[in-house]
């Protein structure tokens, strides 16, 4: 198997990143959106957890396999992070996860609504859900705490290679840029893998010294 780097194309061959327990699938779907989806499974009983079902519902449903789909988590509100949303959960039955701030704002019914510090139980393994707003105002990232290695990050729209997400004003960026400091690097170790909503991955530990540089520039 070819070694998991990160990076994957629209419409080419998932990235596989194999964890002790969890076997991450990445895949980029939409064309020029470039967004990611990741099916996080547990390998010893198959049940799954979807993040971002954002478009192309067939190859979404291809990458979850057999499952069982038990939840689907959207991390924000924007379209292009839901798009095949309906179509996936209409196949799999899986429940629907967003936060309360922005469930609201996404089409399809949101079953389970998300606070900061919510866990969510698939098979043997538990995430926990992270607000972060100011991309939008219920932005989500999912923390697995790996206890047999470093930490593992999904940070939608939150958190890239180089800064965070778009904002649309000085107070959200602030609000953005805070939320990240405090409830991420100021809390997981270096060694964290981040995986964001759009290309490559990242680590805490490659942007922590970056952080004031962020603050100054202002995005």
């Amino acid at each position: 198997m070819t070694a998991y780097t990160g990076h994957v194309t629209p419409g080419g061959v998932p990235g596989v990143h194999e964890l002790a327990r969890l076997v991450v699938t990445k895949a980029s779907v939409g064309g020029s959106r470039d967004n990611n989806v990741y099916v996080l499974r547990d390998r010893f009983t198959g049940d799954e957890l979807l993040i971002d079902a954002a478009a192309e519902p067939s190859r979404v449903l291809a990458l979850c396999g057999e499952g069982p789909l038990r939840y689907v988590v959207t991390t924000h509100r924007h379209p292009d992070h839901w798009g095949a949303l309906a179509e996936v959960v209409a196949a799999t039955g899986a429940v629907t996860v967003a936060h309360a701030a922005d469930a609201p704002a996404i089409p399809v019914p949101t079953a389970q609504v998300a606070q900061d510090g919510d866990r969510l139980h698939f098979g043997d393994v538990t995430v926990e859900l992270i607000h972060l707003a100011g991309h939008t105002p219920g932005g989500l990232a999912v923390l697995y705490d790996d206890p047999t290695g470093p930490p593992h990050l999904w940070t939608g729209d939150s958190l890239f290679p180089g800064g965070v997400g778009k904002t649309r004003s000085a107070a959200d960026f602030t609000s953005l840029l805070d939320d990240v400091e405090r409830r991420l690097f100021d809390r997981l170790p270096d060694e964290t893998w981040v995986y964001p909503g759009h290309g490559d991955d990242t680590t805490i530990g490659a942007e922590r010294p970056h952080l004031a540089e962020w603050r100054a520039r202002g995005w």
